[in-house]
Protein backbone atom coordinates (compact mmCIF):
# COMPACT_ATOMS: atom_id res chain seq x y z
CA UNK A 1 0.00 0.00 0.00
CA UNK A 2 1.65 3.46 -1.25
CA UNK A 3 1.04 6.64 1.09
CA UNK A 4 0.02 9.18 -1.14
CA UNK A 5 1.19 12.78 -0.59
CA UNK A 6 -1.38 13.92 -3.37
CA UNK A 7 -4.57 12.69 -1.52
CA UNK A 8 -5.32 10.89 -4.51
CA UNK A 9 -7.16 7.40 -4.66
CA UNK A 10 -5.99 5.08 -7.36
CA UNK A 11 -7.71 2.45 -7.92
CA UNK A 12 -7.74 -0.57 -10.40
CA UNK A 13 -11.12 -1.61 -11.55
CA UNK A 14 -11.12 -5.55 -13.09
CA UNK A 15 -14.15 -6.75 -15.19
CA UNK A 16 -14.39 -9.45 -17.92
CA UNK A 17 -16.11 -7.39 -20.67
CA UNK A 18 -15.32 -4.18 -22.91
CA UNK A 19 -17.62 -0.72 -22.67
CA UNK A 20 -19.71 -2.12 -24.86
CA UNK A 21 -21.15 -4.73 -22.17
CA UNK A 22 -23.96 -3.06 -20.13
CA UNK A 23 -22.24 -3.95 -16.48
CA UNK A 24 -18.82 -2.73 -17.26
CA UNK A 25 -20.62 0.50 -19.32
CA UNK A 26 -23.05 1.25 -16.50
CA UNK A 27 -21.47 0.10 -13.01
CA UNK A 28 -17.94 1.47 -13.95
CA UNK A 29 -17.20 3.88 -17.14
CA UNK A 30 -19.75 6.29 -16.31
CA UNK A 31 -18.45 6.72 -12.79
CA UNK A 32 -15.23 7.41 -13.68
CA UNK A 33 -15.32 11.14 -14.48
CA UNK A 34 -17.44 11.74 -11.11
CA UNK A 35 -14.46 9.65 -9.32
CA UNK A 36 -12.02 11.52 -10.53
CA UNK A 37 -13.67 14.68 -9.27
CA UNK A 38 -13.49 13.47 -5.83
CA UNK A 39 -9.84 12.45 -6.21
CA UNK A 40 -10.20 9.10 -6.71
CA UNK A 41 -8.80 7.82 -10.27
CA UNK A 42 -9.62 4.16 -11.34
CA UNK A 43 -8.19 2.77 -14.18
CA UNK A 44 -10.54 0.28 -15.74
CA UNK A 45 -9.00 -3.23 -17.21
CA UNK A 46 -11.11 -5.76 -18.97
CA UNK A 47 -10.33 -9.39 -19.28
CA UNK A 48 -11.93 -9.48 -22.98
CA UNK A 49 -11.42 -6.96 -25.71
CA UNK A 50 -14.17 -5.70 -27.82
CA UNK A 51 -12.59 -8.10 -31.09
CA UNK A 52 -13.18 -11.23 -28.52
CA UNK A 53 -16.66 -9.41 -26.76
CA UNK A 54 -17.98 -9.60 -30.01
CA UNK A 55 -17.25 -13.51 -30.94
CA UNK A 56 -17.32 -14.82 -27.33
CA UNK A 57 -20.80 -16.00 -27.59
CA UNK A 58 -21.39 -16.77 -30.71
CA UNK A 59 -22.08 -20.71 -31.01
CA UNK A 60 -19.77 -22.84 -33.38
CA UNK A 61 -16.54 -20.34 -32.12
CA UNK A 62 -15.77 -22.87 -28.94
CA UNK A 63 -12.34 -23.78 -30.09
CA UNK A 64 -11.42 -20.24 -31.64
CA UNK A 65 -12.45 -18.37 -28.22
CA UNK A 66 -10.65 -20.60 -26.50
CA UNK A 67 -7.54 -20.30 -28.01
CA UNK A 68 -8.05 -16.58 -28.18
CA UNK A 69 -8.04 -16.46 -24.42
CA UNK A 70 -4.32 -17.11 -24.24
CA UNK A 71 -3.21 -13.48 -24.25
CA UNK A 72 -5.73 -12.07 -21.64
CA UNK A 73 -4.62 -14.83 -19.19
CA UNK A 74 -1.39 -13.88 -19.03
CA UNK A 75 -2.05 -10.00 -19.38
CA UNK A 76 -4.67 -10.81 -16.74
CA UNK A 77 -1.67 -12.27 -14.56
CA UNK A 78 0.92 -9.88 -14.91
CA UNK A 79 -1.46 -7.10 -14.34
CA UNK A 80 -2.25 -8.96 -11.05
CA UNK A 81 1.04 -9.38 -9.56
CA UNK A 82 2.02 -5.69 -10.32
CA UNK A 83 -0.25 -3.69 -7.98
CA UNK A 84 2.36 -1.19 -6.31
CA UNK A 85 0.33 2.03 -7.90
CA UNK A 86 -2.66 0.76 -6.61
CA UNK A 87 -4.08 1.89 -3.55
CA UNK A 88 -7.56 -0.44 -3.84
CA UNK A 89 -8.63 -3.20 -6.45
CA UNK A 90 -12.14 -3.02 -7.21
CA UNK A 91 -13.76 -6.14 -9.00
CA UNK A 92 -16.85 -5.76 -11.44
CA UNK A 93 -18.16 -9.69 -10.87
CA UNK A 94 -15.35 -11.34 -11.42
CA UNK A 95 -11.91 -10.64 -13.22
CA UNK A 96 -12.28 -13.76 -15.85
CA UNK A 97 -15.57 -15.12 -16.77
CA UNK A 98 -14.68 -18.68 -15.49
CA UNK A 99 -12.37 -20.29 -13.79
CA UNK A 100 -11.74 -20.19 -10.00
CA UNK A 101 -10.81 -16.34 -8.68
CA UNK A 102 -6.95 -16.92 -9.33
CA UNK A 103 -6.16 -13.34 -10.20
CA UNK A 104 -8.64 -11.77 -7.87
CA UNK A 105 -6.86 -13.38 -5.11
CA UNK A 106 -3.51 -12.23 -6.28
CA UNK A 107 -4.17 -9.17 -6.13
CA UNK A 108 -6.04 -9.07 -2.69
CA UNK A 109 -3.47 -11.48 -0.94
CA UNK A 110 0.02 -10.67 -3.42
CA UNK A 111 -0.71 -7.51 -4.40
CA UNK A 112 -2.12 -7.01 -0.75
CA UNK A 113 -4.78 -4.11 -2.00
CA UNK A 114 -7.84 -4.20 -0.07
CA UNK A 115 -11.40 -5.22 -2.39
CA UNK A 116 -14.16 -4.10 -2.91
CA UNK A 117 -16.88 -6.26 -5.01
CA UNK A 118 -19.50 -4.68 -7.33
CA UNK A 119 -22.50 -7.31 -8.11
CA UNK A 120 -25.15 -6.49 -10.42
CA UNK A 121 -26.47 -9.71 -10.23
CA UNK A 122 -26.92 -12.68 -8.17
CA UNK A 123 -24.02 -14.24 -9.81
CA UNK A 124 -23.99 -16.65 -6.86
CA UNK A 125 -26.53 -18.64 -8.45
CA UNK A 126 -26.08 -21.54 -10.53
CA UNK A 127 -27.12 -21.74 -14.26
CA UNK A 128 -26.54 -23.49 -17.57
CA UNK A 129 -24.93 -21.06 -19.93
CA UNK A 130 -27.28 -20.75 -23.28
CA UNK A 131 -24.36 -20.63 -25.21
CA UNK A 132 -22.05 -23.36 -23.98
CA UNK A 133 -24.19 -25.33 -21.88
CA UNK A 134 -23.34 -27.55 -19.02
CA UNK A 135 -19.74 -27.40 -19.42
CA UNK A 136 -19.90 -23.61 -20.05
CA UNK A 137 -21.69 -23.64 -16.65
CA UNK A 138 -19.01 -25.96 -14.99
CA UNK A 139 -16.26 -23.66 -16.37
CA UNK A 140 -18.35 -20.43 -14.11
CA UNK A 141 -16.88 -21.68 -10.83
CA UNK A 142 -20.00 -20.93 -9.27
CA UNK A 143 -19.13 -20.64 -5.61
CA UNK A 144 -16.40 -18.24 -6.46
CA UNK A 145 -18.82 -15.39 -5.97
CA UNK A 146 -18.92 -16.84 -2.23
CA UNK A 147 -15.40 -16.80 -2.32
CA UNK A 148 -14.96 -13.02 -3.73
CA UNK A 149 -17.45 -11.96 -0.86
CA UNK A 150 -15.69 -13.42 2.12
CA UNK A 151 -12.35 -12.18 0.95
CA UNK A 152 -14.10 -8.27 0.36
CA UNK A 153 -13.55 -5.42 2.81
CA UNK A 154 -16.76 -4.12 1.50
CA UNK A 155 -19.60 -5.15 -1.50
CA UNK A 156 -21.16 -2.50 -4.00
CA UNK A 157 -24.64 -4.60 -4.32
CA UNK A 158 -27.37 -4.01 -7.33
CA UNK A 159 -30.57 -4.11 -5.11
CA UNK A 160 -31.85 -4.96 -1.29
CA UNK A 161 -31.53 -9.04 -2.11
CA UNK A 162 -28.16 -9.44 -3.18
CA UNK A 163 -26.84 -6.97 -0.40
CA UNK A 164 -28.58 -9.49 2.08
CA UNK A 165 -27.40 -12.23 0.60
CA UNK A 166 -23.63 -10.31 0.99
CA UNK A 167 -24.60 -9.33 4.55
CA UNK A 168 -25.39 -12.77 5.71
CA UNK A 169 -21.93 -13.83 5.00
CA UNK A 170 -20.44 -11.53 7.02
CA UNK A 171 -19.20 -8.88 4.25
CA UNK A 172 -20.58 -5.14 4.82
CA UNK A 173 -23.00 -4.11 1.85
CA UNK A 174 -23.80 -0.83 0.10
CA UNK A 175 -26.62 -0.71 -2.13
CA UNK A 176 -26.14 1.44 -5.44
CA UNK A 177 -28.76 0.44 -8.02
CA UNK A 178 -27.49 0.41 -11.85
CA UNK A 179 -28.42 3.84 -13.33
CA UNK A 180 -27.99 5.72 -16.67
CA UNK A 181 -26.84 9.20 -17.21
CA UNK A 182 -30.01 11.01 -17.12
CA UNK A 183 -29.09 14.00 -19.27
CA UNK A 184 -28.34 11.96 -21.92
CA UNK A 185 -31.21 9.36 -21.46
CA UNK A 186 -33.95 11.94 -21.92
CA UNK A 187 -37.30 11.85 -23.29
CA UNK A 188 -37.70 12.51 -27.19
CA UNK A 189 -38.32 15.90 -28.68
CA UNK A 190 -40.28 14.70 -30.96
CA UNK A 191 -43.77 13.90 -31.08
CA UNK A 192 -44.71 9.57 -31.63
CA UNK A 193 -45.88 8.29 -35.37
CA UNK A 194 -49.94 7.78 -35.05
CA UNK A 195 -48.98 4.11 -34.90
CA UNK A 196 -48.03 3.50 -31.59
CA UNK A 197 -44.82 1.15 -30.62
CA UNK A 198 -44.54 -1.41 -28.07
CA UNK A 199 -40.83 -2.51 -27.59
CA UNK A 200 -38.79 -4.39 -26.03
CA UNK A 201 -34.71 -4.08 -26.02
CA UNK A 202 -32.56 -7.45 -24.46
CA UNK A 203 -30.33 -9.90 -25.28
CA UNK A 204 -30.34 -13.22 -26.31
CA UNK A 205 -30.09 -14.82 -23.15
CA UNK A 206 -33.31 -12.62 -22.05
CA UNK A 207 -35.46 -13.41 -25.29
CA UNK A 208 -37.07 -16.35 -23.78
CA UNK A 209 -39.24 -14.04 -21.57
CA UNK A 210 -40.64 -11.57 -24.74
CA UNK A 211 -41.65 -14.91 -26.35
CA UNK A 212 -43.55 -16.25 -23.23
CA UNK A 213 -46.04 -12.55 -24.69
CA UNK A 214 -46.23 -13.85 -27.66
CA UNK A 215 -49.77 -14.98 -27.52
CA UNK A 216 -50.67 -11.98 -25.52
CA UNK A 217 -49.17 -9.41 -28.53
CA UNK A 218 -51.38 -11.90 -30.93
CA UNK A 219 -54.86 -11.46 -28.98
CA UNK A 220 -53.93 -7.49 -28.54
CA UNK A 221 -53.63 -7.23 -32.75
CA UNK A 222 -57.00 -8.75 -33.23
CA UNK A 223 -58.28 -5.29 -31.90
CA UNK A 224 -55.26 -3.09 -31.65
CA UNK A 225 -52.66 -1.30 -34.52
CA UNK A 226 -49.61 -1.28 -32.99
CA UNK A 227 -45.80 -1.98 -33.82
CA UNK A 228 -43.59 -4.50 -32.17
CA UNK A 229 -39.76 -3.08 -31.79
CA UNK A 230 -37.46 -6.16 -30.68
CA UNK A 231 -33.69 -4.70 -29.95
CA UNK A 232 -31.14 -7.70 -29.05
CA UNK A 233 -32.95 -10.46 -29.50
CA UNK A 234 -29.72 -12.48 -31.33
CA UNK A 235 -30.04 -14.06 -33.98
CA UNK A 236 -33.93 -15.42 -34.11
CA UNK A 237 -36.58 -14.04 -35.89
CA UNK A 238 -39.72 -13.41 -34.03
CA UNK A 239 -42.89 -14.51 -35.78
CA UNK A 240 -46.00 -13.39 -34.13
CA UNK A 241 -49.26 -13.86 -35.80
CA UNK A 242 -50.95 -10.42 -37.10
CA UNK A 243 -48.17 -8.21 -35.25
CA UNK A 244 -46.23 -5.46 -37.15
CA UNK A 245 -42.65 -6.18 -36.58
CA UNK A 246 -39.34 -4.13 -36.67
CA UNK A 247 -36.40 -7.20 -35.47
CA UNK A 248 -33.01 -4.87 -35.02
CA UNK A 249 -29.81 -5.99 -33.61
CA UNK A 250 -28.41 -4.72 -30.55
CA UNK A 251 -26.03 -0.92 -31.04
CA UNK A 252 -24.83 0.87 -28.73
CA UNK A 253 -24.97 4.19 -31.12
CA UNK A 254 -28.50 3.55 -31.09
CA UNK A 255 -29.40 2.79 -27.87
CA UNK A 256 -30.63 5.87 -26.57
CA UNK A 257 -32.52 6.62 -30.01
CA UNK A 258 -34.08 2.98 -29.51
CA UNK A 259 -35.72 3.57 -25.96
CA UNK A 260 -37.09 6.88 -27.23
CA UNK A 261 -38.48 5.02 -30.05
CA UNK A 262 -40.71 3.51 -27.85
CA UNK A 263 -44.19 4.25 -26.85
CA UNK A 264 -44.35 1.51 -24.27
CA UNK A 265 -41.77 -1.03 -22.97
CA UNK A 266 -41.99 -4.48 -22.33
CA UNK A 267 -40.19 -6.01 -19.01
CA UNK A 268 -41.50 -9.71 -18.81
CA UNK A 269 -39.87 -12.40 -16.56
CA UNK A 270 -40.41 -16.04 -16.21
CA UNK A 271 -39.74 -18.35 -13.20
CA UNK A 272 -38.82 -21.48 -15.29
CA UNK A 273 -36.27 -23.62 -16.51
CA UNK A 274 -32.50 -22.36 -15.90
CA UNK A 275 -34.28 -19.00 -14.82
CA UNK A 276 -35.07 -19.66 -10.83
CA UNK A 277 -36.56 -17.37 -8.20
CA UNK A 278 -32.89 -16.86 -6.73
CA UNK A 279 -31.74 -15.31 -10.14
CA UNK A 280 -34.70 -13.23 -10.86
CA UNK A 281 -34.32 -11.60 -7.37
CA UNK A 282 -31.03 -10.69 -7.92
CA UNK A 283 -31.99 -8.30 -10.87
CA UNK A 284 -30.81 -4.97 -11.01
CA UNK A 285 -34.19 -4.04 -13.07
CA UNK A 286 -32.56 -1.87 -15.03
CA UNK A 287 -34.44 -2.02 -18.04
CA UNK A 288 -37.18 0.06 -15.56
CA UNK A 289 -34.77 2.33 -14.74
CA UNK A 290 -34.03 2.98 -18.68
CA UNK A 291 -37.59 3.33 -19.41
CA UNK A 292 -38.43 5.53 -16.46
CA UNK A 293 -35.41 7.63 -17.17
CA UNK A 294 -36.29 8.12 -20.96
CA UNK A 295 -40.31 8.82 -19.89
CA UNK A 296 -41.71 5.63 -21.58
CA UNK A 297 -44.64 3.83 -19.41
CA UNK A 298 -44.17 -0.18 -19.34
CA UNK A 299 -45.44 -2.86 -18.28
CA UNK A 300 -43.14 -5.37 -15.79
CA UNK A 301 -43.86 -8.74 -14.15
CA UNK A 302 -43.17 -7.78 -10.24
CA UNK A 303 -40.57 -10.20 -8.74
CA UNK A 304 -37.62 -9.17 -6.61
CA UNK A 305 -36.58 -5.95 -6.86
CA UNK A 306 -39.07 -5.57 -10.00
CA UNK A 307 -41.53 -5.24 -7.28
CA UNK A 308 -40.84 -2.33 -5.47
CA UNK A 309 -39.24 -0.38 -7.82
CA UNK A 310 -40.91 2.67 -9.29
CA UNK A 311 -44.88 3.44 -8.08
CA UNK A 312 -47.24 0.83 -9.58
CA UNK A 313 -50.13 2.73 -11.51
CA UNK A 314 -48.34 5.72 -11.45
CA UNK A 315 -44.73 4.84 -13.40
CA UNK A 316 -45.98 2.03 -14.85
CA UNK A 317 -48.08 -0.84 -14.14
CA UNK A 318 -47.44 -4.69 -12.66
CA UNK A 319 -48.85 -7.85 -14.77
CA UNK A 320 -48.44 -11.64 -14.19
CA UNK A 321 -51.08 -13.71 -16.16
CA UNK A 322 -51.41 -12.97 -19.60
CA UNK A 323 -54.65 -11.57 -19.19
CA UNK A 324 -53.18 -9.17 -16.94
CA UNK A 325 -50.71 -8.66 -19.50
CA UNK A 326 -53.46 -8.14 -21.98
CA UNK A 327 -55.33 -5.75 -19.97
CA UNK A 328 -52.06 -3.47 -19.20
CA UNK A 329 -51.19 -2.84 -22.79
CA UNK A 330 -55.08 -2.41 -24.09
CA UNK A 331 -54.81 0.25 -21.16
CA UNK A 332 -51.86 2.07 -22.73
CA UNK A 333 -52.76 1.43 -26.13
CA UNK A 334 -55.94 3.52 -25.79
CA UNK A 335 -55.20 6.57 -23.95
CA UNK A 336 -51.64 8.62 -25.48
CA UNK A 337 -52.77 11.03 -22.58
CA UNK A 338 -52.37 7.66 -19.96
CA UNK A 339 -49.24 6.95 -21.72
CA UNK A 340 -47.86 10.53 -21.71
CA UNK A 341 -48.74 11.00 -18.23
CA UNK A 342 -47.18 7.89 -17.16
CA UNK A 343 -44.01 8.86 -18.81
CA UNK A 344 -43.32 11.93 -17.55
CA UNK A 345 -43.97 10.20 -13.92
CA UNK A 346 -41.54 7.89 -14.74
CA UNK A 347 -38.81 10.53 -15.81
CA UNK A 348 -39.81 12.40 -11.76
CA UNK A 349 -38.96 9.60 -10.23
CA UNK A 350 -35.81 8.58 -12.17
CA UNK A 351 -34.57 11.73 -11.52
CA UNK A 352 -35.18 11.64 -8.04
CA UNK A 353 -33.95 8.31 -7.23
CA UNK A 354 -32.10 7.01 -10.36
CA UNK A 355 -29.11 9.55 -10.93
CA UNK A 356 -25.27 9.30 -11.42
CA UNK A 357 -24.59 11.96 -8.87
CA UNK A 358 -26.88 10.20 -5.90
CA UNK A 359 -24.91 6.95 -6.34
CA UNK A 360 -21.54 7.90 -6.89
CA UNK A 361 -21.31 9.71 -3.63
CA UNK A 362 -21.85 6.27 -1.95
CA UNK A 363 -19.46 4.52 -4.01
CA UNK A 364 -16.95 6.98 -2.97
CA UNK A 365 -17.42 6.37 0.45
CA UNK A 366 -17.11 3.08 0.30
CA UNK A 367 -13.39 3.44 -1.78
CA UNK A 368 -12.35 6.20 1.34
CA UNK A 369 -13.48 4.44 4.08
CA UNK A 370 -12.34 0.81 3.00
CA UNK A 371 -8.69 2.37 1.73
CA UNK A 372 -8.61 4.48 5.61
CA UNK A 373 -9.19 1.10 7.36
CA UNK A 374 -6.15 -0.36 5.31
CA UNK A 375 -3.98 2.02 5.97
Amino acid sequence: MNMRTDGKIRCLALCSYPETSAATRYRLCQFMRPLAERNIDVTISPFLNEARYRNFYKKGRAIQNATGLIGPVLRRFFESVSTGTYDLLFVQREAMMFGPPLFEWLAHFVGRLPMVLDLDDATYVPYISPTYGKMGSALKFFGKTDQMIAWSDHVIACNRFVAEYVEKKGTPATEVPTVVDTDKFSPATVESPELPTIGWIGTHSTYPFLESLFPVLERLALDHKFKLKVVGAGDVTPKIRGVLLENLPWSLGREIDDFRSLDIGLYPMVIGGSTNRDWLFGKACFKAVQYMAIGIPFVLTPIGNCADIGIADVTHIRANSDDEWFLALKRLLDSAELRSEMGARGRQFALEHFTISQQVDKIASVFESVVAASR
